[in-house]
């Protein structure tokens, strides 16, 4: 069945037009030269707010950010960063440390109050490793679309030492650092021409 031969009452929402896709997939890049122009406040709260909205597992919720702002916060990160990814970092308006908690089970019985969710993860670290992990990826994936959605670019990184950013920013705590995400308004004039991208044969099937 293709979507030409939907039956009636499927598909009853309507898609998001050519510009909105284009913002956030087509025409989307990732940036590693920055114009020198701030990144409001305002801009990465609704960021924020929008990739909460996100689904997680039993509404989790475990991604944790700190924007990176300051030259003390920057002189801190640094230290973590690959060669290749240093400049292209400190020249960013903002980079968020895009972590996840650890002890995110705390928050269920406010986050999934209809049921004990805390009690499934009781006792059991590997099980609330995994849900951190793959769920504070899932919303770092969100939250990197809602900064497009609001007019930002994004450059993520994996290229640095997350041992040492968790010991700079989170020592002491449940969080860990996933990966890093710069922000800002790109240079467009200095984007390399668009790497290839996999066909839907060469990445999916139906069974």
């Amino acid at each position: 069945m293709t979507v030409d031969t939907l039956p009636p009452g499927a598909g009853s929402h309507s898609s998001i037009d050519d510009e909105a896709l284009d913002r956030l997939f087509r025409t989307a890049r990732s940036h590693s030269n920055w114009l020198r122009r701030p990144v409001p406040e305002v801009l990465l709260r609704q960021a924020i707010d929008l990739a909460n909205m996100g689904p997680t597992s039993a509404n989790t919720l475990p991604m944790r950010v700190v924007f990176v702002r300051t030259a003390e916060a920057k002189a801190l990160l640094k230290p973590a960063l690959a060669p290749e990814n240093v400049e292209k970092t400190m020249s960013a308006p903002v980079t968020a440390i895009i972590a996840y908690d650890l002890s995110f089970p705390d928050l269920l019985p406010k986050l999934f109050p209809h049921v004990d969710a805390q009690s499934w993860f009781a006792g059991n670290d590997l099980l609330i490793a995994d849900t951190a992990y793959r769920n504070g990826s899932l919303q770092g994936a969100y939250f990197i679309l809602a900064l497009r959605a609001v007019g930002l670019d994004v450059g993520p990184l994996s290229g640095f030492d997350p041992t040492e950013v968790d010991t700079a920013f989170f020592n002491g705590t449940q969080l860990r650092t996933n990966f890093l995400l710069n922000i800002g308004y790109g240079d467009r004039s200095k984007l390399c021409p668009r790497l290839p991208r996999l066909t839907f044969d060469e990445v999916a099937r139906f069974a």
